[in-house]
């Protein structure tokens, strides 16, 4: 991105973005896969928030006149590193909620290590296991994507609509590639497919040759990578693809990366799709993606709906909740649940006046309306992408 990027990971740790006073800052973390599998992702996952982060500011801040910080932390989409991170945020620098972890085994390690003792609220922009649906979390933990029991049992539905009644299936062997691969096996062999492989695997190993023979096996054209594209799941496809091992490539959103492109060529990817999560056209994304391009950003990068809203819905919790911490996650319901006056995205003034005069307000998100159920998950929408030259483009919805 241009003028409004994150220069390097390095910039990004231990900074914070919009620094202001000590005493006049309320601190909200921003926890990342800033390195690890997801690296390539991250800074566009960043910049979406600090959007969401500068808009508030521009506006008058929090509260009486705070500037709202992002204090920005790398969870590496490792349980470890997410504890570590989120120890620091919470007890080191004193954030009153977090944005992220951006992957789900993370997520899962901050939440029940870290911030549900502390009573700490985090919105998760990218986290999709269907483990996280059941955490005893006190109703601290909510997320802006849906979970992967939905992703999944919707791909299935759609290949099968696409005439693909075969797969096999490779999966990283974590929260996010089990979860995804058990709701897209029960779904494909309910509705009448064949799964002719079904195997996980170790990250960032050196050769998945002898997996994917293995997976091959069944006879199967079409290989199901539900794994990163910036990390194992790359390699995966760059071995299959050499050896001639399956002919067609399915992907989720971990999938949905630059890096194939860059590393494979768009030529050796005309057979590869991917499903990821999108913004419903509406009024609140057309506002998004004005105001992100604006400061150089890409509204199509995955995530960066959901990870905007996440930072503007917590803004809004926060003030709602008056700075306090214990009051946030309650306050987050409040502020999107279907009932008051809209607020789209960068309508902080707006918002700000109205929650000072009591009134209900109901967020309307760039990545969808975001109304929590009771474990603080959301509906959503998916689209199946193909790759076009440089990006990738939509194939069709999923339902």
């Amino acid at each position: 991105m241009r003028t409004f990027r994150i220069a390097a990971a390095a910039a990004l740790l231990g900074a914070t973005a919009l620094a202001a006073p000590a005493h006049a800052d309320v601190k909200i973390g921003l926890l990342g896969g800033v390195s690890g599998p997801i690296a390539a992702m991250a800074p566009a996952m960043i910049d979406s928030a600090n959007l969401a982060i500068k808009q508030v500011n521009d506006a008058g801040g929090v509260l009486d006149g705070q500037k709202l910080v992002g204090v920005v932390g790398d969870s590496a989409c490792n349980p470890q590193n997410a504890t570590d991170a989120a120890t620091k945020a919470v007890n080191i620098e004193g954030v009153v909620a977090i944005v992220g972890p951006h992957c789900s085994g993370a997520v899962l390690a901050a939440a029940n290590s870290v911030t549900i003792p502390a009573g700490i609220a985090i919105v998760t922009p990218s986290g999709t296991s269907p483990e996280i649906t059941s955490l005893q979390d006190n109703d601290t933990v909510f997320r802006t994507v849906p979970s992967d029991d939905y992703q999944g049992r919707a791909l299935a539905r759609t290949l099968l609509e696409r005439g693909t009644k075969k797969v096999a299936v490779a999966y990283l062997n974590n929260d996010y590639g089990k979860g995804l691969a058990e709701s897209f096996r029960a779904e494909f062999e309910e509705k009448g497919g064949e799964i002719a492989g079904f195997a996980a695997h170790e990250g960032e190993k050196a050769s998945y040759r002898s997996n994917l023979a293995d997976l091959a096996s069944g006879g199967a054209d079409t290989l199901v990578i539900l794994d990163y594209g910036d990390g194992s799941g790359l390699t995966m496809l760059r071995q299959a693809l050499e050896n001639g091992f399956f002919e067609n490539f399915i992907g989720a959103d971990g999938m949905k990366s630059d890096a194939p492109i860059k590393e494979l060529g768009a030529e050796n990817l005309e057979t590869f799709l991917a499903s990821a999560p999108v913004g419903e056209q509406s009024t609140s994304l057309d506002a998004f993606s004005k105001a992100f391009s604006d400061v150089g950003g890409d509204p199509s990068a995955i995530f960066v709906t959901t990870s905007y809203d996440a930072a503007f819905m917590l803004a809004l919790a926060i003030e709602k909740a008056g700075g306090d911490k214990a009051k946030v996650a309650a306050s987050l319901r409040e502020i999107s649940n279907g009932e008051g006056e809209p607020i789209l995205p960068g309508e902080w003034a707006k918002a700000k006046e109205l929650i000072a005069a009591g009134k209900a307000i109901d967020y309307k998100g760039a990545a969808g309306d975001h109304n929590f159920d009771e474990a603080g998950d959301v509906p959503g929408a998916y689209a199946l992408f193909k790759v076009s030259g440089n990006a990738f483009e939509v194939v069709s919805e999923m339902k």
